[in-house]
């Protein structure tokens, strides 16, 4: 952020400088500021994102002589992202943060209206998602080649075959609690915590609940409901009581894959990519994909689709030159 008036240490999702441009705006625009990313932003991933954003674009307006808040005009935010060097996705991204920003301003009288509210983002129409996705065969492969004789092959087994199986996002894996792995009636259960604090609750695969019974039953933490499931290791590999960070899971999955010849693009959103389209190919129907990924559209749901590759190549492959 740029330098400005310090504020108290908080989440590291939170500006703890607030930028000359809000401060000079006194106490009621700092503090309505502050609260835009800890009060109305709960998602730790999403405040970070925002943060970035607003930050480049106050940044951005110091440099080009603007140095209150009210002397920011739509023609400004337009010609901000007329600039903008991201991608359609991360403009459309930035231009939301900034225009729920001066929304929380204009609510909170700070300023009389949103100069960000009429100013149009690219285009940008998804159909097809561009998650790598592995076949039946390859996530077999990698989950049968993890070496299961030490307690970290047991607890990345089971951690990948939460993900494919249950279509969960990595987030929700790692803040999974040893309680949220629970039997009803004859049944176990996955409780995920999802985007938005939504609790999703999806019933546990066969093989995934095999997977997670030797985990647990090495590790010994069946009994401590409210410690984290999946758990970082130290230098002895032996397990701590601190949850793995998604870059842990991120790094632990680029080095499997890698072993057993897999691409390098492959990442912890292929597996819920993987488990949809498995899925799907074995005539599940797209509107209990949606329910088992905890989606909002069924469009999104066929963003992970990729039962058509197979097809359309045969089709393609009829035309005899």
């Amino acid at each position: 952020m740029p330098r400005g008036r310090k504020t108290p240490a908080r989440s590291r999702a939170v500006p703890t400088v607030v930028p000359e441009l809000v401060a000079r705006g006194g106490n009621r625009a700092t503090r309505r500021f502050l609260e835009f990313f800890t009060a109305n932003i709960r998602n730790p991933n999403t405040r970070l994102a925002y943060a970035r954003a607003v930050s480049r674009f106050l940044a951005w307006c110091e440099e080009h002589g603007l140095h209150q808040l009210e002397a920011i005009e739509p023609m400004v935010v337009a010609a901000y992202f007329e600039q903008h060097p991201g991608s359609p996705p991360t403009v459309k991204q930035h231009l939301a943060a900034i225009r729920m920003l001066f929304d929380w301003l204009v609510i909170g009288q700070v300023i009389p209206a949103n100069p960000a509210s009429s100013v149009r983002g690219p285009k940008h129409v998804v159909k097809r998602g561009k998650t790598p996705v592995l076949t039946a065969d390859e996530a077999r492969q990698l989950l049968d080649s993890i070496d299961i004789r030490s307690i970290v092959g047991l607890r990345d087994r089971a951690l990948i075959g939460v993900m494919v199986y249950s279509f969960a996002r990595v987030s929700a894996v790692t803040a999974m609690r040893v309680g949220d792995y629970y039997s009803e009636g004859k049944r176990w259960w996955f409780r995920l915590h999802e985007k938005g604090g939504k609790r999703h609750e999806v019933p546990a695969h066969h093989s995934a609940e095999a997977y997670m019974d030797a985990y647990l039953e090495a590790a010994a933490i069946a009994d401590e409901k409210r410690s984290p499931l999946f758990r970082s290791v130290d230098r002895r590999r032996r397990l701590t009581t601190q949850p793995m960070a998604r870059t842990d899971v991120l790094r632990m999955v680029k080095r499997r894959a890698k072993a057993v010849g897999l691409p390098s693009t492959i990442s912890c959103h292929t597996f819920r990519a993987t488990g949809i389209t498995a899925y799907l190919d074995n005539g599940g129907t797209v509107e209990n994909a949606q329910a088992i990924a905890a989606h909002e559209s069924p469009r999104t749901t066929k963003l992970y689709d990729h039962t058509s590759d197979e097809l359309t190549l045969e089709e393609i492959e009829r035309i005899a030159i």
